[in-house]
């Protein structure tokens, strides 16, 4: 019987982890239907080769940052309760990886290449595993203190803080360095659209990371006996809670409506093993309309111009997430309980302070040394033909 549960353990995160890696064309086409036709090949390349290299430098450095667990061992060692360590190494890189495809988003269309391969390489070799380890793997002793103080630990059960506001609040310093799109803000006042190039593909990015997204929720559980029907039912209701929001909220708008869901499951995460199922609709409502509210005062009036808006979905709706696993997982809301408000603020300011000075000495640094942004040339003719010599339609182009 111990066998067949470490078998069923292995195969369980397993799937989570294919589930999750799934996600991550999720995030390709999002980005590739939400940014200009001259940048779509580059939107598929850069999350194909930031995995590539975060799961290196996962492997060889940032697990072991978080976890302590090397595999500079035998394959007879790592082979062990049927590979379940290495197997979870999977899962977990899928969500490291997680924060350079959030990022990617935010810079598009004006970022070089190599520089934002030596920031992932960074990021998620150190900067993650770092408050990863902080928040589930007890380093460093805070959870300790806070439980001593407000009586419960920093509680996020699949990512709310630790995934997506740590990758929300370290887009922001990099959308902030590298700085605007040519022609986007004009010395008149005006304001340039660059409206999406396919409305079909940024639809269908949203409903791969949807799907998967039960994947990354549910099997945050990590062994099958404590899987919980609970938060398959909470990420549901979040989901159509940000959904409909959006669509209130965004006036129709079909970009809205599709990171809508979104939305509703980044705010879910880090409570969904704990609230009532009315609560999560809640949450994932107020993330919709939060995630509308601040992309469009963050375009338009602070002049941010985070392409997909990463840090109102990710960072915003990510922060509001770890809070509101601290309201509506109190049993007097209907929760389970066993989570304290004051902790999920503290850990929420925590990880949302150390991903905006990480942000800043990272990018900065980069900017400083080898700079951050495509010429002005390069960025006119579009990141596809610029960085990788081919656009994404090359025989009508040629025809043309």
């Amino acid at each position: 019987m111990e066998a067949l549960k470490q078998g069923s353990d292995a195969l369980f995160i397993l799937l989570g982890g294919i589930m999750v890696l799934a996600m991550h064309a999720g995030f390709a086409f999002l980005e590739l239907g939400t940014v200009r036709k001259k940048n779509q090949v580059n939107a598929l390349v850069k999350i194909l080769a930031d995995f590539s290299v975060s799961t290196v430098t996962y492997f060889v450095v940032g697990y072991t940052v978080a976890y302590g667990t090397s595999f500079f061992v035998g394959a007879e060692q790592l082979a062990a309760r049927n590979g379940y360590e290495l197997v979870r190494f999977f899962f977990l890189l899928t969500f490291a990886a997680a924060i350079p495809a959030i990022i990617s988003g935010g810079i598009a269309e004006r970022a070089r290449f190599g520089p934002q391969l030596l920031a992932t390489a960074i990021l998620v070799g150190v900067v993650y595993p770092l408050f990863e380890g902080v928040a589930w793997n007890h380093a460093f002793g805070i959870q300790g203190w806070l439980k001593s103080l407000t009586g419960e630990e920093f509680h996020d059960f699949a990512g709310s803080v630790v995934v997506h506001a740590m990758g929300g609040w370290l887009a922001l310093p990099a959308v902030i360095l590298l700085g605007a799109r040519s022609n986007r803000y004009r010395k008149d006042g005006a304001i340039s659209a660059h409206p999406p190039s396919n409305i079909p593909f940024l639809a269908l990015g949203a409903w791969i990371l949807t799907v998967g997204w039960f994947g990354f929720n549910v099997m945050s559980a990590q062994t099958i006996d404590k899987i919980s029907g609970l938060v398959a039912v909470n990420s549901l209701l979040a989901m159509v809670g940000g959904t409909l929001a959006a669509l209130a909220v965004g006036r129709n708008d079909p970009g809205f409506v599709h990171n809508g869901p979104l939305a509703g499951l980044v705010a879910v995460c880090a409570g969904s093993d704990l609230m009532h199922p009315l609560g999560a609709l809640v949450v994932g409502a107020v993330a919709g309309a939060s995630f509308v509210a601040m992309f469009t005062f963050t375009q338009n009036r602070w002049k941010v111009d985070d392409v997909l808006g990463v840090w109102p979905l990710h960072g915003v709706c990510g922060a509001w997430g770890g809070i509101a696993a601290g309201i509506f997982g109190n049993k007097a809301l209907g929760g389970l309980g066993g989570v304290s408000l004051g902790a999920q603020l503290i850990g929420t300011l925590l990880g949302v302070a150390w991903a905006v000075v990480a942000g800043f000495v990272v990018y900065g640094l980069i900017k400083a040394a080898a700079g951050l942004r495509l010429t002005p040339e390069e960025e006119y003719e579009g990141a596809d033909l610029a960085i990788h010599r081919i656009g994404s339609t090359p025989e009508r182009e040629a025809n043309w």
